[in-house]
């Protein structure tokens, strides 16, 4: 039943998304550019640190950008006929997992991107790549649920960037560091690392989410 809820909602935000195509333009436009400027501005000092605090610096603003939206493009009429056919945990676990597929997509974009204008500075690409859906995975839980939350406040995203940032800073640091390792060496993490870190992070906030949103879409 919430398998058949959530894929029947994540199909119906896919069919608005390719609707709307503007949102989604301005999105990549945004991502194209920002980064285009950035290999303009550091061309000729571009250090692996860099490079790193770049990458993750304006993946995180693409990914405020793009999911702040999940909750604005919904009128109250259609909360009230969701309320009416799906759970509330269907509700949460759609919008979450729709925001991953846009997270992950933007950030094999911006890799590909960062490769092609900044070079290539990254040795250990497995642990890279594993790096960069974990943090997709994070960041669409993170900022979805705020999202929720600043929608129930007549959508004021001041209150998105004001909660968001305390969640996303341990989140951000753990990913640095991840994507710092990977930049240095061919090296793993091991046991106990902030790979478990990171895992633990998405797992606590994922967790949270499906007990807690029930609540908020009630109110």
């Amino acid at each position: 039943m919430l398998y058949r809820e959530v894929k029947t909602l994540i199909g119906k935000d896919v069919k608005l998304e390719l609707k709307q195509k503007y949102v989604i333009n301005g999105i990549l436009l945004y991502l194209l550019s920002t980064i285009f400027v950035a290999y303009l501005a550091f061309e000729e000092v571009i250090t692996p640190d860099t490079w790193n605090s770049l990458f993750w610096i304006i993946l995180l603003f693409v990914g405020v950008n793009g999911i702040s939206k999940s909750f604005v493009q919904e009128s109250p009429a259609r909360y009230i006929y969701y309320y009416t056919i799906a759970s509330p945990q269907a509700v949460i676990l759609s919008k979450i997992l729709y925001n991953l597929l846009l997270m992950a997509i933007l950030s094999l974009l911006s890799f590909g991107m960062f490769l092609l204008l900044m070079g290539n500075q990254v040795i250990n690409i497995e642990l890279f790549i594993l790096a960069l859906l974990l943090g997709s995975f994070g960041l669409s839980s993170i900022l979805t649920m705020v999202a929720a939350i600043a929608s129930r406040a007549s959508n004021n995203f001041s209150l998105m960037a004001v909660l968001s940032f305390p969640i996303i800073l341990p989140l951000l640091l753990t990913l640095m560091k991840i994507s710092s390792m990977a930049l240095s060496g061919p090296e793993w993490p091991g046991t106990g690392g902030p790979l478990v870190i990171l895992v633990t992070i998405n797992l606590a906030v994922i967790i949270l989410a499906y007990l807690l949103f029930p609540y908020l879409w009630r109110d």
